[in-house]
């Protein structure tokens, strides 16, 4: 049952952030017990996947059990040292994306583009945020490094949550930073400029320029 609920998450059929299916709708959709749902959702909280907020439901905190404990462990975090760190992660990461990307990566990096430009015209500081995240991980992804990828994916909440409250409430045209210097660095292989571009984006913690 853990397993079940667990490939539920992992899989993105239950995004993070998400409320999942009450007690009674994953009882009737899964044909098991109460006690059942009611010990495994107990057991993917305690590994930190879950978050039960009494009176409003079960969320989705993080994809994996070492997502959930980087949550835990780095919430409480000073942000300038989340900053140094996403620098270091995407700087690195940069550099061997344009090293090692493929033509499949570079259409998937300029739908990504498109898709967070399109989320900043919005006005949406929430749906912007997802679609940045997206772009950054998606050069992580083109690195085809698996380890660094994945310890990028790992640290997502608490890269969000950085990003969250970098950009405040509101998206403001000054703050607004192009990312097709960056793409275009990827393309060329240029893994100094690739680097050097990302670095530009993570200087510092309250920078505001996005």
């Amino acid at each position: 049952m853990i397993a079940t609920l667990r490939q539920q998450i992992t899989s993105g059929r239950w995004p993070v952030g998400s409320r999942i299916p009450t007690e009674p709708e994953l009882v009737e959709q899964l044909g098991v017990a109460r006690n059942t749902v009611r010990e495994a959702v107990r057991a993917l909280a305690h590994n930190g996947l879950l978050d039960i907020r009494q009176g409003s439901g079960t969320y989705v905190l993080a994809t994996s059990e070492l997502a959930g404990v980087m949550h835990r462990r780095f919430a409480g975090a000073d942000l300038r040292h989340v900053a140094e760190l996403r620098s270091a992660l995407e700087t690195a990461g940069a550099r061997l994306a344009a090293r090692r990307r493929t033509e499949a990566d570079l259409r998937e990096l300029d739908g990504m583009l498109e898709r967070r430009e399109t989320a900043w015209d919005s006005g949406d500081v929430e749906r912007f945020i997802d679609a940045d995240r997206s772009l950054h991980m998606g050069v992580l992804s083109a690195s085809h490094n698996e380890v660094l990828t994945g310890v990028y994916a790992d640290l997502g909440e608490v890269l969000r949550s950085y990003l969250r409250q970098d950009v405040g409430e509101e998206l403001r045209p000054e703050n607004h930073m192009d990312h097709t210097r960056l793409l275009d660095a990827i393309r060329a292989q240029d893994a100094e400029a690739a680097s050097e571009e990302a670095a530009s984006h993570t200087a510092e913690w309250g920078h505001g320029a996005l």
